[in-house]
C-alpha cells in the first residue's frame, strides 16, 4: 500500500498513540517525550506521520514559534525496519509544503550520533552547536534547513567587484588558529586594497567541512569566523543534479581519481558555486585544482589559485557578470503576455515602495488593450521561469517603455544590457527619436547599465535619444539639439576633429550616430561565412537559430598576429570574404565598434574571452600563425544592414571617392567610405 503523510489533529487519537508507541522504541537517541508532548504537537499542527497500511512508520514532531518565522524539528523518527526509503525526506519535504512561508528548519543533533550524513542528505548544514544539559556535557551539532526566502543581511547585492567562493583550505589559511607559512597566498585576498575588489563567500560544503574540524577549539573559532564572509544558500535539488554532472564528467577525464569520498567533496563546491550564480572558486587544494577543467566545462566554474583572483581581478569580474555566450546557450523564448497571467508575474520580478504586488499587476492589466496598442514582452528561460518583462508602444517620435524589470537569475546583468540594446534597435525600427523608460521603478540592473548607454534622468524617468544620423559633427549634433530642446534639456556641443575616444562615447550614448569627422577610424575586416553565421545568422543557418535576444552585444574575433595599424577605439564593417564562385556571396554585411584589439598566445586569449564568443580552444589555435601568437579583436554594438552591400557596389564607391580598397586582411579605411557603404547598407530606394 501507498505511504501518505497526515497532518494529525487533535480528535485523531489512535495516530497520536502510534506515533508515542513509535518514539518510546527509540528514547535513547530521541530522548524521553511525554505523551503530552504530543498531544500539544498535534494541537499546534506540529505533528506529521507516515502511515502505511494503517500503521505509523514514521513521524515527524515539531513547533512553530509564534515569536519567530522558523521551524523547529524536535523528532524525526522512522521505524529500524522501515529505514532506507526515503520516509523521512518525505516528512521534511511534508513539512516544507505545509509551511512554506516560515523561513527554515532547526534541528539539534548529538555530534556522537554521527549522523552528519543523514542531515546532508536531507538537505540540512551545519548551524552552530551547543553543550547539551547532559551529565555527560555532550555537544549538540545545529542543523538548517533553508526553505528559500531571500535573507536581507545575507543575499544583498555587493558592493565588491568580485565574489569570490572559497573552500575549506583557503578559508583555514584566512581564518584558522594555525599559523602556517604557505598560508600567505591566501591571505593576499584580504589585503587592504582588495577590500573594495573582492567579497569572499562560502557556501554549505564549507560549513560541512568546518563540523568535520575534530579539535573544539578550532572548530568553534572557525565557525565565528564565518560571520566574515558573505552565506550563499544554492538549491539543494540544483546543487544534487549539477554534482552528479560534475562526477560523471571527472569519471571521464580522470579515471584514475579513486578517492570518491574527496573527489564529491571537491565537486561539490563547484557546484554550489556554479547553482549559487557565481563563477569563482578559489582553492590551493590540488585535487580540485587538477579538476579545474571538468568545472568549467560542465558547470562554467573557474577553479584558481588566490594568487591568480588578485592578479586577473578585472578579467574575472567581467567574464562573471556579463556572460553572452551563456546566452547563446540557453533556451530562451519570447512571447506576448497572455490576457489574465498578470497576477502570476508579480512573484518573478521586484517591486519597490508604493509599487506593491497589486498595483504591479494592476499596472500591466491597464496595458492590455485601451486606445494604445501596447505590447507586452515575457522572456522566460529553458525552464519557463520569466526572467525579464517589458512593455513598449510608439506614441509619435518617441517609444515609451512603462515596465522594464528583470528577474533574479545569474544573467540578469547580461540580459538588462541585451534587452537596453533591443529596446534601443527596436526604437530605431520603428522610426522613434526618443526612448522613454516611463517604469517608475526599473530593475535595478537595467538602471545600473543605463547610464552607458546614454540614458540620463529626465523628470524622474531614464530617457535616450536615437540619433540616426551618419555625418558630420554638426549634422549629429543639429539632429541631437533639436531632440533636446524638445526636452528643455541641454545637449553636449560637438566639433570637427574630435578625439576617438570622445567621439565612441558619443556614437554609443546617441546610437546609431556615427561622427564621420572625428578621429575615430574605421576598419574593413574580412570574416569567413562560417564566422559570420556563428557571430551574425548571416549566411542563415539552414536550421535558424532563436533570435530573441538579437545579436549578443559583445563578441570576438580571432585573427592571425599581424598588425595592420589597429587601434582603438574605433569602426568595424564586416566583409564576407568567400562564395560559393568568384563574385557570389561576397559583402559586407554590417557594422560594429571595436572595443579591445589583444595579441597573444590562444590560450591566454581563450581564457580572456571565452565568456564572450561562439570559439573554442581549437579554433583559436587555428587562427595563430607561426609566430605561435593570434590577434583577438573584441567588438560590441553590431548592426546587421538591411540590404547587404556587395562587392561589385563596394567597389564602385571605394572608386567614385577615388579611395584605396584592400579586401586581402583587416584594413583601415577613409570614414568616408565608411559612410559611404553604412548608408547603402541602409538604404529603402
Amino acid at each position: 500500500m501507498a505511504i501518505k503523510l497526515v497532518s494529525v489533529s487533535p480528535r485523531q487519537d489512535e495516530l497520536t498513540d502510534k506515533a508515542i508507541a513509535l518514539g518510546d522504541r527509540y528514547t535513547k537517541t530521541l530522548g524521553l517525550l511525554k505523551p503530552p508532548a504530543y498531544r500539544k504537537a498535534a494541537e499546534d499542527g506540529g505533528l506529521l506521520v507516515a502511515v502505511e497500511a494503517d500503521e505509523v512508520i514514521g513521524y515527524a514532531l515539531f513547533g512553530l514559534p509564534k515569536r519567530s518565522a522558523h521551524i523547529r524539528l524536535a523528532h524525526l523518527c522512522v521505524a529500524e525496519e522501515q529505514r532506507g526509503r526515503g520516509i523521512a525526506r518525505r516528512l521534511v519535504e511534508g513539512i516544507k509544503e505545509r509551511y512554506p512561508q516560515r523561513l527554515g528548519i532547526k534541528a539539534k543533533c548529538r555530534r556522537d550520533y554521527n549522523l552528519s550524513g543523514m542531515w546532508r542528505h536531507l538537505g540540512f548544514v551545519p548551524h552552530g552547536e551547543v553543550r547539551g544539559r547532559g551529565r555527560d556535557g555532550e555537544i549538540l551539532d545545529g542543523w538548517w534547513l533553508d526553505l528559500g526566502h531571500p535573507d536581507l543581511f545575507t543575499e544583498m547585492e555587493s558592493d565588491a567587484l568580485l565574489v569570490v567562493t572559497v573552500d575549506h583550505g583557503v578559508f583555514a589559511d584566512l581564518r584558522g588558529l594555525v599559523d602556517t607559512s604557505d598560508a600567505e597566498e591566501s591571505r593576499a585576498l584580504e589585503a587592504g586594497w582588495m577590500t573594495d575588489l573582492v567579497e569572499l563567500a562560502y557556501t554549505p560544503q564549507l560549513v560541512h567541512q568546518i563540523r568535520d574540524v575534530t579539535d573544539t577549539a578550532e572548530r568553534q573559532h572557525q565557525r565565528a569566523a564565518l560571520t566574515g564572509l558573505r552565506k550563499l544558500s544554492p538549491d539543494t535539488a540544483t546543487v544534487e543534479e549539477r554534482s552528479h554532472e560534475l562526477l560523471q564528467a571527472a569519471a571521464q577525464a580522470a579515471p584514475d581519481l579513486t578517492d570518491e569520498a574527496d573527489l564529491r567533496r571537491c565537486l561539490r563546491y563547484v557546484a554550489e558555486t556554479s547553482c549559487a550564480g557565481l563563477q569563482v572558486l578559489a582553492t590551493r587544494d590540488p585535487l580540485l585544482s587538477r579538476l579545474a577543467d571538468v568545472a568549467w566545462k560542465v558547470a562554467r566554474v573557474r577553479v584558481v589559485s588566490p594568487s591568480t583572483v588578485t592578479l586577473h581581478v578585472d578579467e574575472l569580474r567581467q567574464a562573471q557578470v556579463y556572460r553572452p555566450a551563456d546566452l547563446m546557450g540557453t533556451e530562451f523564448r519570447s512571447g506576448e503576455v497572455a490576457p489574465g497571467a498578470e497576477d502570476e508575474l508579480v512573484a518573478f520580478f521586484h517591486q519597490w515602495g508604493g509599487d506593491d504586488g497589486s498595483a504591479f499587476a494592476e499596472r500591466l492589466r491597464s496595458l492590455n488593450g485601451g486606445a494604445v496598442a501596447w505590447r507586452r514582452e515575457l522572456l522566460r528561460d529553458g525552464q519557463g521561469h520569466p526572467v525579464a518583462l517589458y512593455a513598449w508602444a510608439l506614441d509619435g517620435r518617441t517609444l515609451v517603455v512603462p515596465v522594464l524589470r528583470t528577474a533574479s537569475h545569474p544573467l540578469e546583468e547580461t540580459l538588462a544590457r541585451q534587452l537596453l540594446f533591443l529596446i534601443k534597435r527596436l526604437g530605431r525600427d520603428c522610426g522613434a527619436e526618443i526612448i522613454r523608460i516611463s517604469d517608475p521603478h526599473p530593475s535595478e540592473a537595467a538602471k545600473s547599465a543605463a547610464g552607458d548607454d546614454g540614458f540620463f534622468d529626465h523628470i524622474g524617468r531614464l530617457v535616450a535619444l536615437l540619433v540616426n544620423v551618419c555625418g558630420t559633427a554638426a549634422e549629429v549634433e543639429s539632429v541631437a539639439g533639436g531632440l533636446a530642446r524638445e526636452l528643455t534639456v541641454d545637449t553636449t556641443a560637438l566639433r570637427a576633429s574630435m578625439p576617438a575616444e570622445v567621439a565612441a562615447v558619443v556614437e554609443r550614448a546617441w546610437w546609431p550616430a556615427k561622427v564621420i569627422d572625428s578621429e575615430l577610424p574605421s576598419f574593413l575586416a574580412p570574416i569567413k561565412p562560417r564566422w559570420s553565421t556563428e557571430l551574425f545568422n548571416v549566411p542563415a543557418m539552414l536550421i535558424p537559430r532563436s533570435d530573441t535576444l538579437g545579436i549578443s552585444r559583445e563578441h570576438v574575433y580571432y585573427r592571425s598576429s599581424g598588425r595592420r595599424g589597429e587601434s582603438v577605439p574605433a569602426r568595424l564593417l564586416w566583409y564576407i570574404s568567400e562564395g560559393n564562385s568568384p563574385g557570389e556571396g561576397q559583402m559586407v554585411v554590417g557594422s560594429s565598434r571595436l572595443d579591445e584589439v589583444l595579441i597573444d598566445t590562444p590560450d591566454a586569449l581563450f581564457s580572456k574571452f571565452e565568456h564572450l564568443g561562439v570559439y573554442g580552444l581549437a579554433e583559436v589555435q587555428e587562427a595563430a600563425d607561426a609566430s605561435g601568437r593570434a590577434m583577438a579583436l573584441r567588438f560590441s554594438d553590431t548592426e546587421i544592414f538591411p540590404k547587404p552591400v556587395t562587392l561589385r557596389r563596394l567597389t564602385s564607391l571605394a572608386r567614385e571617392l577615388g579611395l584605396p580598397l584592400s579586401l586581402i586582411s583587416l584594413s583601415k579605411i577613409s570614414n568616408k567610405l565608411f559612410q559611404a557603404v553604412y548608408q547603402e547598407g541602409h538604404r529603402t530606394t
